[in-house]
């Protein structure tokens, strides 16, 4: 893999600590700016807003940017907002910094993966992707934990210090890796946005928000349920999201290559699988040996789903893939928001604090039709021009094209 990819990774590890970090220190940031947990939660969602948000319009905006001055650019932005969020002097403006800090993520992902995608030959481009986002399941295994371990000990503030570091370190590891990108052709607002309407970009995106919502239908309540159900102590919760992360990691090291080898098989089996191991979660949970193995497997399944759909909707979106790839975080994010309000009903309507994973069960169901159904409209479709993804060539250091 290029040394480029290195550089999207960190970006990626970044991104991926800010997001999830806030989830194990809102007891912290209620105490110290003097507000209740439930309301500090909003910030977990004002970021969450900011993907939805600035992933369609930062990448509109910036169709015509360079590739590698736009990821420079969403990465200051990303910088900028921690740094905010660290210097925030009260509630209000915390919630601003995280709004702030939450715009690129989704234009990043999708400008880095098609950077990723012509970096590399065409049968390793899911592979290139996938190595991007272990940036992102790694942030899961020491980002977080060592986040909140810090904000716990030293304060909120220092987390989002620390972060803006490596934001810092990831602005100069873009800086000196990417190479210039010719633009792609036909790019703008207007041309991008027709992409969007193209039905297997729809269907694909409506496939994230149903499938992925199943994942975070037990991710936002895993803590209270491996205290409550399985019986683990409050200081073992952090080790119990490693594990998570670490299924993450595994996720995303098989995908690539399964994603380049059949990549609808790949999402078929992977919505399917996830469909089967929540309800197997639904029944480990209560165990202690069962339980953590449960968490593992659930990770993997669950992030094995991101990169089909990843690349899903950057090929069909034929000729403007950018603005597709980063409405698909938009999906992802939504899928958060709502898998967590489904699994936190079926919570208060007494059916139990595992009931979220049989409430998820049907959402990758449900996500799993979609997939089906797009895929079968796909086969009687005719055939068209193949994305810019999948035809042009690789693009070398000094961004000259490969022959």
């Amino acid at each position: 893999m290029p040394l480029a990819i290195l550089a999207l990774a960190v970006s990626a590890f970044g991104i991926g600590t800010t997001e999830f970090v806030m989830m194990g220190l809102l007891p912290d940031v209620a105490h110290s700016l003097g507000t209740s947990v439930p309301t500090a939660g909003y910030l977990v969602s004002a970021y969450a807003l900011g993907v939805v948000v600035g992933a369609p319009l930062l990448t509109g905006l910036g169709a015509r940017v360079p590739r590698k001055r736009m990821l420079l650019l969403l990465m200051a932005l990303f910088t900028l907002g921690n740094l905010g969020s660290a210097l925030a002097p009260g509630y209000v403006t915390l919630l601003l910094g995280r709004f702030l800090a939450g715009l690129p993520h989704g234009a990043f992902f999708g400008v880095g993966a098609v950077v990723a995608a012509r970096l590399v030959a065409e049968e390793r481009r899911a592979r290139a992707v996938a190595a991007m986002f272990l940036g992102l399941t790694i942030a899961n295994i020491v980002g977080v934990p060592v986040a909140t371990a810090l904000g716990q000990h030293l304060g909120w503030r220092a987390t989002f210090l620390v972060v803006s570091v490596v934001g810092l370190l990831a602005l100069a590891a873009l800086a000196a890796l990417i190479p210039h990108l010719p633009p792609e052709e036909h790019t703008g607002v207007v041309h991008e946005l027709r992409a969007l309407r193209e039905p297997q970009v729809l269907l694909g995106l409506l496939t994230a928000v149903f499938g992925f919502a199943g994942v975070f239908a037990v991710y936002s309540y895993l803590s209270s349920m491996m205290t409550e159900v399985t019986g683990f102590a409050e200081s073992s919760v952090t080790l119990l999201l490693a594990l998570f992360g670490i299924g993450m990691t595994l996720g995303a090291l098989a995908a690539g290559p399964l994603t380049d080898r059949a990549l609808r098989p790949t999402l078929y089996s992977s919505l399917g699988a996830l469909a089967v191991v929540l309800v197997g979660f639904h029944y480990a949970a209560p165990s202690k040996v069962a339980a953590p193995i449960a968490v593992v497997v659930l990770g993997a399944v669950g992030f094995l789903t991101t990169t089909p759909l990843q690349m899903l909707v950057m090929n069909k979106a034929r000729r403007a893939p950018t603005l597709a790839s980063a409405s698909n975080h938009s999906a992802f994010n939504l899928a958060n928001a709502g898998g967590a309000w489904l699994g936190g009903a079926a919570i208060s309507a007494g059916w139990g604090w595992t009931s979220p994973a049989l409430v998820g069960s049907v959402l990758a169901v449900a996500g799993l039709a979609i997939a089906v159904t797009a895929g079968v409209l796909d086969r009687r479709a005719p055939r068209t021009a193949s994305a810019v993804i999948a035809t042009s060539r690789p693009v070398s250091r000094e961004g000259v094209r490969a022959e």
